[in-house]
């Protein structure tokens, strides 16, 4: 039995709060909670005490509550949660979504055939306020859940292979994560969830898990939404030009130019410009990369992706549960 923490880090938000706690408790199996609440102002630090006292009263100590002192931020917050954690793995959860019912369960059936992983990923819906399903990320590969061998999992993130998605989605050994030094608070809110994944693959296999285990809220509170898109874009070209740097080097006969990495990456974030009409942002971003071939042929490969999945790609994965 593969032992989960959850740890949920919030600020503020004690409706969506309850909401993301609620869906922990409700797991299949048995976890532990860790809340890390960043100098709320609402009514979290009651309702959190007021939580504690009720589990204890019915001998359920698995909640722990930490709160800070003064506002530390996303990324620190994540990395007290942890360090207070005592699961083997470490489920992510911002205070904005939650999970399945069974996410633990299917995530942990996975993990237990393949102890040599360090990290997890399932798919997830997306929804608007009204948990309304808006879409679902697409399958990974084949089978029910399969495992990506560590070597080859940088070079999948760099060509868009291996989306691991959001915290909702993500689940980390802990050890693997703590050697990362945990999450970059320079970064805040912005990629700093794909910068930790790109820290922690190094110390282990990953799994996919190709069941709906999540649910990510979209609305105008979330986090990134407080990012240009010149902004997105530039911390993006930072993640891959990290990616890059540690693609093992079975992969370099093959490999592209980072150049031909950094246009395909401004023809997508033009498209999105354009997606949201965002005019301004479109005229800073339009440059020479809309003539590259190379940088059309990564972004057309890139979305072919979502439709036909993994099976003509130079990585090796092995399918755990079919």
């Amino acid at each position: 039995m593969i032992n989960f923490s959850v740890v949920i880090t919030t600020h503020n938000r004690l409706k969506l709060l309850q909401r993301a706690i609620d869906s922990v408790l409700n797991q299949t199996i048995d976890c532990e909670l860790v809340v890390v609440d960043d100098c709320s102002s609402d009514e979290t630090s009651k309702y959190l005490e007021n939580l504690s006292v009720k589990l204890y009263a019915r001998s359920n100590s698995r909640l722990i509550y930490i709160r800070n002192v003064t506002n530390k931020g996303h990324s620190a917050s994540v990395n007290i949660g942890v360090e207070a954690s005592q699961g083997d793995w470490v489920k992510f959860l911002d205070d904005d979504d939650y999970l399945a019912p069974n996410c633990l369960e299917e995530m942990g059936k996975a993990i237990a055939l393949r102890p040599e992983a360090a990290i997890c990923s399932c798919i997830a819906a997306q929804v608007d306020s009204n948990q309304v399903e808006l879409s679902r990320t697409p399958s990974v590969g084949p089978g029910v859940a399969f495992y990506i061998p560590q070597a080859d999992i940088h070079y999948g993130m760099l060509l868009e292979q291996l989306p691991f998605g959001t915290p909702a989605q993500v689940a980390c050994q802990r050890d693997a994560f703590l050697k990362t030094g945990g999450w970059d608070s320079t970064l805040d809110t912005n990629c700093d969830d794909i910068d930790s994944w790109i820290n922690t693959v190094q110390f282990g296999d990953a799994i996919f898990v190709n069941q709906c285990l999540a649910y990510r809220t979209i609305w105008l509170g979330a986090g990134n939404q407080r990012f240009s898109l010149t902004k997105r874009l530039n911390t993006n070209i930072l993640m891959k030009q990290k990616i890059y740097d540690l693609i093992d080097k079975q992969h370099n006969s093959y490999l592209p130019k980072f150049d031909d990495i950094k246009s395909y990456l401004k023809l997508h974030w033009l498209f999105v410009a354009m997606s949201q009409r965002n005019i301004s942002e479109l005229t800073n971003m339009i440059d020479l990369c809309i003539l590259s071939p190379k940088a059309w042929t990564i972004l057309v490969n890139a979305f072919l992706l979502k439709k036909i999945g993994l099976e003509n790609q130079k990585i090796r994965k092995f399918i755990l549960i079919n």
